[in-house]
C-alpha cells in the first residue's frame, strides 16, 4: 500500500505538465498560491449560498493550486521561507473559510441545526489545534507529523461530504470534529514522550 508521501509524489508527477506550462508563462509560485486562496474564498461563498457540489469543485481546483505552487517553486529555483509561510497561512484560511461557510449554511436551517453547528465549531478548532501543535513542536525543534488526520486527509473527507450531499456531510462533520481533536491529542502526547525522553 502506497504511503502518504508516495501518493503526493504521484500526484505531483501527474501535474508536471501544468507546472511546465505555468513556468513557460512565467507564473510565480506566490501568484499561484494567492490565486488558490482567492478561489477557496469564492468556493466558501458558494457553499454558504447552498451550492455544496460547486463549492467542492472549486475546493478541488484551489487544492491543485496548493499542490502546484511548491512544484513550480522548485522547478524555477525560487523556493523561499516566505513562500512556505504564505502557503501554510493560506491553508489555514481555506479551512476557516469553508467551515465558516458551512456554519452559515446550516444556521439557515433554524434551531434544529444547533448541534451540527456545534460540531462544526469543534471541527474548526480541532483542525487549527492539529496544525498548531505541529507548528509549535517544530518551532521547538521536535518532529511532529504523527496523528490520524493531516490536512490533505481532512480536505479529502470534507470534499466527500460536499460532493455527496447533506446527509453524508453531517456524518463527515461529526467525524472531523472527533478525529481532529483526537489527532491534536495524539500530537500533544507525542511531544510529551519526546520531551520526557530528551530530559531523562
Amino acid at each position: 500500500m502506497a504511503t502518504k508521501s508516495e501518493i503526493r509524489d504521484r500526484l505531483r508527477g501527474l501535474l508536471d505538465p501544468v507546472v511546465a506550462t505555468l513556468s513557460y508563462f512565467n507564473a510565480t509560485p506566490t501568484g499561484v498560491t494567492l490565486f488558490g486562496i482567492a478561489l477557496s474564498l469564492v468556493g466558501a461563498v458558494v457553499v454558504a449560498r447552498g451550492s455544496l457540489r460547486w463549492g467542492a469543485v472549486i475546493l478541488i481546483v484551489s487544492g491543485l493550486c496548493d499542490t502546484v505552487d511548491g512544484s513550480l517553486a522548485r522547478r524555477m529555483g525560487t523556493s523561499s521561507t516566505f513562500g512556505a509561510f504564505i502557503d501554510s497561512t493560506g491553508d489555514r484560511l481555506t479551512e476557516m473559510a469553508y467551515f465558516g461557510a458551512l456554519i452559515f449554511y446550516f444556521m439557515g436551517e433554524g434551531a434544529g441545526a444547533h448541534l451540527i453547528v456545534f460540531f462544526l465549531l469543534v471541527a474548526l478548532a480541532g483542525s487549527f489545534l492539529t496544525s498548531y501543535t505541529r507548528a509549535r513542536a517544530e518551532g521547538l525543534g521536535l518532529e511532529c507529523t504523527v496523528g490520524l488526520l493531516e490536512r490533505p486527509e481532512r480536505v479529502a473527507i470534507l470534499l466527500g461530504g460536499l460532493l455527496f450531499g447533506r446527509t453524508l456531510l453531517v456524518v463527515v462533520v461529526v467525524f472531523l470534529a472527533i478525529s481532529t481533536v483526537y489527532t491534536s491529542v495524539q500530537r500533544v502526547m507525542h511531544v510529551r514522550r519526546l520531551t520526557i525522553d530528551r530530559n531523562s
